[in-house]
């Protein structure tokens, strides 16, 4: 038996299913739900006009689109069940779980399959539309979350990030379906690229791609790393660590062992309750992903239990002071690439 017949994603245990490597989890994107979807996205494609573009899609570690290949990666978790709550497990949310989510998510990457396919980053309108497609790509950018110059497509005001998430976001508007996109940016200067949008589709839509590429970078099956180590890597890459740096917010708003009053509360028992809308609303309000804010609230939860600190007066301050806090770290974040930056967010 291969390493893949021996993986049953059904019984398998969290341990033994962590050492398995990519390339050997037993999954396809053919009869998923995943295959549905893709199945919509191509229809969709085709009911705007796109009949020869039909981008190629596979599973890979992450969403993603190659650089200059007309393909869409699809992250490999999405697949089986047992991978969602994995992903969730380690990460918070498993992105694109659930139809309308993963739909999004595909159009947005079809806009990016587009662009290569038909070789629209050489054009100059484009450019003149949206920016230079040459621009450096960062994992952080600043954004204006009142601008409407921008669609709103993915949370996180994503068009935002470069001139080419900017036509991909845009695009993605313009596709989906029962979207009354003239009506809804009617008031925003986003409709220029709106406009756009739909004026190069009736340019190219009877029109084969130019290009065919699609090599199938970082598909799974070409993936040897072992699950466990793809959860540390992302981890490690994705969320930053700042052991003592909370400490002086902490014992500004919280009271040590001793000072507090008859039944008072604890207050990493405080930052336990509020953990679950905390992570909704500031993830809602900062455009954070809530696996990062996790991590920051983790901190907060065992730092303030080592220093043994207890509530104030008022329990509903200091639940507005946690919750500011670890907004301006995230908002801090974005801006600048660090949580403490020069100075620090307190």
């Amino acid at each position: 038996m291969t390493a893949k017949e021996n993986i049953d994603l059904n019984t398998i245990s969290e341990e033994d299913l962590l050492k398995a490597r990519l390339c050997d989890l037993p999954i396809s994107i053919e009869g998923t739900w995943l295959k549905e979807c893709i199945d919509q996205l191509y229809k969709e494609l085709q009911d705007k006009g796109l009949v020869h573009f039909q981008p190629p899609c596979y599973l890979a570690d992450e969403w993603l689109t190659p650089l200059g290949e007309a393909c869409v990666g699809i992250p490999f978790y999405l697949a089986h069940p047992t991978l969602i709550r994995l992903e969730k497990r380690f990460m918070i949310e498993a992105e694109g779980e659930g139809k309308d989510w993963c739909m999004k998510l595909l159009r947005h990457e079809a806009g990016h399959a587009l662009c290569y396919a038909y070789g629209l980053l050489k054009r100059k309108r484009w450019s003149t539309m949206f920016g230079a497609p040459s621009a450096e790509y960062k994992d952080h950018y600043k954004f204006r979350p009142y601008s409407r110059s921008f669609v709103r497509h993915l949370d996180g005001f994503y068009a935002q990030n470069h001139p080419e998430e900017d036509f991909v976001e845009t695009f993605a508007v313009w596709l989906t379906p029962g979207l009354d996109w003239e009506a809804k940016y009617k008031e925003w200067t986003a409709l220029k690229k709106l406009k756009y949008v739909n004026e190069t589709v009736l340019q190219i839509k009877d029109r084969k791609p130019s290009s065919t590429s699609a090599q199938k970078y970082w598909r799974i099956s070409s993936l040897k790393k072992t699950l466990v180590f793809h959860y540390k890597q992302r981890r490690m890459n994705l969320a930053e660590e700042f052991p003592d740096f909370h400490d002086p917010f902490l014992k500004r708003v919280f009271r040590p062992e001793g000072a507090e009053a008859k039944g008072e509360v604890k207050a990493n028992d405080l930052i336990r309750n509020m953990r679950k809308d905390t992570l909704k609303n500031v993830s809602r309000y900062s455009g954070e992903r809530q696996y990062i804010i996790d991590e920051i609230l983790n901190k907060l939860q065992k730092r303030s239990g080592e220093l043994k600190l207890y509530i104030s007066e008022s329990q509903q301050r200091d639940i507005i002071s946690v919750c500011s806090y670890v907004t301006s770290l995230c908002m801090n974040y974005r801006y600048t690439g660090q949580y403490r930056g020069n100075k620090r967010v307190v």
